[in-house]
């Protein structure tokens, strides 16, 4: 069978330096004979940049990728307009990112400003107040930061205010220019869509898994987040990139049994699996040698800095969901880990941004490869598979 792509015209039309680009992509599939899929396993032009490994790109190349990665944010995630005022925070781990944004958001507005703040210590710690003040200010913010501002108070004040926010926490530029961020957001977009069916009048949520997950929940089904799909181009809309995953709240209180975290816990791969075991939703306890020793730590120490009577909140077990992105890889990121499809995920500490009442500055996600989860009766996901259209 003859490959798409196999056969070569004798005289092709001048070309810019961008299509140029697309054909050395395009003659890398012949020599490999790879094709990447999209969801529906049909061929996916998007992801073919993923076929050269990327630690063998020159710096020149890096530079093109991010540049074509970061046109894509401004252009097609958030829609920016002439004249729109547009933020850029980074980080000093994420200044390559923040200057390709800062680049391509120039070519649609005059109003792009871009600011590099201090690292910060963990997800969920608040931007320093400069920072904050400038973000309520904006109609469009980004955030690649090597932390994650999702769950600050920062955000919420500037969405209520009217900006709209993309966060990408753990960015590296690798992950921007591949995996995750290569997915075709229109079809992601669709698929998320059409969940909203199966959740009408389903309020309980069950996973298993064989390493010993086996926990179940109630939610109030009209909850349910379907705007994760990477399309960010209304006021008050809030994403993450790469986008790509359907997720709720619990309902407080409500949640009991044990989580066995097998993929990835924060920013890590696990090598030996982390157990939290829930009661009346919070967990009373976590398993899994010297990481869950690590663990206990770092939820301690944030309950260190609140009033005694919020200190257990810490624990309270924020959110649920489960990725629809089909480019997405398990690697040991969470911001790209819990949107590959088939994973499931559970976030424990502050839950204010869904709604919840722990506002406690920590927000940390753990990932399950190989879980399966009903809504009532019907199964979403068999042992990692997303199954429910097949």
């Amino acid at each position: 069978m003859v490959r798409p792509f196999s056969r070569k015209a004798k005289k092709k039309p001048p070309v810019d330096s961008e299509d140029l680009e697309i054909e050395e992509v395009v003659d890398e599939v012949k020599e490999t004979g790879e094709e990447p899929v999209d969801m529906m396993g049909q061929p996916n032009d998007a992801v073919q940049n993923t076929v050269i490994p990327f630690e063998e790109l020159s710096i020149e190349e890096v530079a093109k990728q991010l540049k074509i990665s970061a046109r894509m944010v401004i252009k097609t995630c958030m829609d920016v307009r002439r004249g729109e005022n547009v933020l850029i925070v980074c980080d000093p781990t994420t200044g390559d990112i923040g200057q390709a944004l800062h680049e391509a958001a120039n070519e649609r507005s005059d109003n792009v400003l871009l600011i590099v703040m201090p690292k910060a210590r963990h997800h969920g710690e608040e931007p320093p107040s400069p920072v904050a003040n400038l973000m309520r200010q904006q109609q469009v913010v980004i955030a690649p930061t090597r932390y994650s501002l999702t769950h600050t108070r920062a955000i919420r004040q500037s969405l209520r205010e009217g900006s709209r926010v993309a966060t990408m926490p753990g960015m590296t530029n690798e992950m921007f220019s591949r995996g995750g961020m290569s997915a075709d957001f229109s079809i992601i977009k669709q698929k998320i869509s059409d969940l909203g069916p199966y959740f009408r009048r389903r309020r309980i949520v069950k996973v298993t898994s064989e390493q010993g997950t086996d926990v179940s929940f109630e939610v109030n089904w009209r909850e349910w987040k379907l705007d994760d799909n990477g399309i960010c181009n209304r006021p008050k809309m809030l994403t993450n990139l790469p986008a790509g995953k359907a997720f709720i709240m619990p309902r407080e209180g409500s949640m009991n049994g044990t989580v066995v975290i097998d993929g990835s816990w924060e920013s890590n791969l696990v090598d030996e699996p982390i157990s939290l075991i829930i009661e009346d939703g919070s967990v009373v306890d976590v398993r899994g040698g010297t990481i869950a020793a690590t663990i206990r730590q770092e939820f301690g120490e944030a309950a260190k800095r609140l009033r005694s009577k919020d200190r257990e909140n810490v624990w309270t077990v924020a959110e649920f969901g489960f990725g629809m992105n089909p480019q997405a890889r398990l690697f040991g990121n969470v911001l790209e880990d819990e949107k590959r499809l088939g994973t499931c995920y559970f976030s424990v500490g502050d839950n204010t941004t869904l709604g919840g009442t722990s506002a406690v500055g920590i927000h940390i996600p753990g990932v399950l490869k190989n879980a399966n989860v009903w809504l009532d009766d019907t199964q979403l996901i068999s042992d990692g598979e997303f199954i429910l259209w097949e």
